[in-house]
């Protein structure tokens, strides 16, 4: 379960800004209340958070920093050789920053102890790196400063001097403890492996998300019956799926792609000793008329023939309902795109439900659709909004923190421009119409 996250000094983020899933003491609707908090022990939950912001105001930076921060621990130490640069872009628009590293701090909940861990690095090297848990009051495992390394006495078996001198400046010391079976290291790499996932771009839901969809619907009967549902009432047209193994038409793969698809499917082929090389797809079935009398059924390819909408609806439902079912925090970047805004607060909602999400996993999600503010789907301080200062750097707030009453209109106030995060379009139209006197 996530606590909070920070970062700083990376992308458009210039000082450290925090995104909290704690429950702040709001006098709001106590029903939704009810549906949207859960119990951590002594912590009170969300279950979801939107982030709103105009274009380029860095949502979808926030995303990626939380990706990047989970892809740095499960790799650093296997993926990441020595001398490589690290995947960090650090703020570009202050020349000070250039000297500081990036900032990455993260607090969750694993097996009833609370974790704090986090680290600073640039592209060269870590320049700092920390992990402290608390089932009372924290206690300290590691700190990191370069290469020097100051360990608890209670954690120095998991961490001795010999796995110390054989971390790299370019590694995460969390990462190399796991080559040596430390079992705090472990725990908290299968939390970032498997408890927290992202979707940090729409190629992100075809590349990744849809073949994992395909595979659950091959192999899970209870994730089949429920996409066929889900489907069938995204669209209405749908009345079954299905899925079919069928040899990949090596045209649809982008050119440059090609031949090095074609190569691995010929090993592959050779490897597995396979007379052809098949991948599952979804099609779709439809009803059949002759005039007004239904005659069968009608069967597509779901990634040739459905609408965008309908692939990413089903590529969604992995991610989506296997963190439903694990408990898992799910990150998602333009949660609305193409999907259509019932759907969109309906994912909401199974998230927001007791009844669909028992396990207590979370949503975080970068989104436009205003509209979910006028829903009654959000307490003040799920809603939060990114918005550019002066020098270019984005600053996060949530709603809770501004001063707001309970019973006011947020759609409404927020298109007006009332809490920021919207882009300033009023000024476009003089631009316009000063062009076209300059044309006539």
């Amino acid at each position: 379960m996530l606590i909070e996250f920070s970062v700083g000094n990376y992308r458009s983020f210039r000082e450290p800004v925090t995104l909290s899933m704690h429950a702040t003491p709001l006098r709001d609707d106590p029903e939704l209340d009810a549906r949207n908090i859960f119990r951590a022990g002594k912590l009170s939950l969300l279950r979801s958070a939107a982030i709103y912001g105009a274009n380029a105001s860095g949502k979808s930076n926030l995303v990626r920093a939380l990706m990047t921060m989970r892809s740095l621990v499960l790799n650093s130490a296997t993926k990441i050789q020595a001398g490589e640069k690290l995947p960090i872009e650090r703020f570009r628009l202050d020349v000070s920053m250039r000297q500081k590293p990036a900032h990455f701090q993260i607090v969750f909940l694993l097996d009833g102890k609370r974790y704090r861990y986090g680290f600073e690095a640039d592209e060269e090297r870590v320049h700092s790196e920390w992990l402290y848990h608390a089932a009372q009051r924290e206690t300290r495992l590691f700190v990191r400063e370069g290469q020097e390394f100051d360990v608890s006495t209670a954690f120095k078996r998991q961490a001795p001097a010999s796995v110390q001198e054989k971390t790299r400046s370019n590694a995460l010391f969390i990462s190399v403890l796991t080559q040596f079976n430390s079992t705090i290291a472990n725990q908290i790499l299968d939390w970032f492996r498997s408890q927290l996932n992202g979707i940090a771009s729409l190629n992100d839901i075809v590349t990744y998300t849809m073949p994992e969809s395909v595979k659950l619907f091959e192999s899970d009967m209870a994730f089949r019956r429920r996409a066929v549902s889900m489907i069938q009432v995204a669209d209405v047209g749908i009345v079954d799926l299905n899925a079919k193994n069928v040899p990949p038409n090596l045209d649809e793969f982008p050119e440059e792609w090609r031949d090095i698809f074609g190569d691995m499917i010929k090993k592959a082929v050779q490897k597995e000793g396979l007379e052809e090389f098949t991948m599952p797809r979804i099609e779709t079935r439809h009803p059949l008329f002759e005039n007004d009398e239904q005659v069968g059924e009608e069967t597509f390819e779901m990634t040739k023939n459905e609408s965008e909408g309908t692939q990413k609806f089903f590529a969604l439902l992995g991610p989506v309902l296997d963190a439903l079912d694990g408990g898992q925090v799910l990150v998602i970047d333009e949660l609305e795109a193409r999907l259509h805004p019932l759907l969109t607060r309906e994912v909401v909602r199974l998230f927001n439900a007791p009844e669909t999400n028992p396990r207590n996993a979370q949503l975080i999600f970068a989104t436009h659709d205003a509209g979910l503010l006028g829903e009654c789907l959000l307490r003040r301080d799920q809603v939060w909004f990114t918005q550019k200062n002066r020098y270019g750097a984005t600053e996060l707030y949530s709603l809770a923190e501004m001063k707001e009453r309970k019973d006011a209109s947020y759609l409404k106030n927020y298109l007006a421009g009332r809490y920021g995060g919207i882009p300033l379009l009023g000024g476009l139209l003089p631009y316009i119409e000063q062009e076209l006197e300059h044309g006539a």
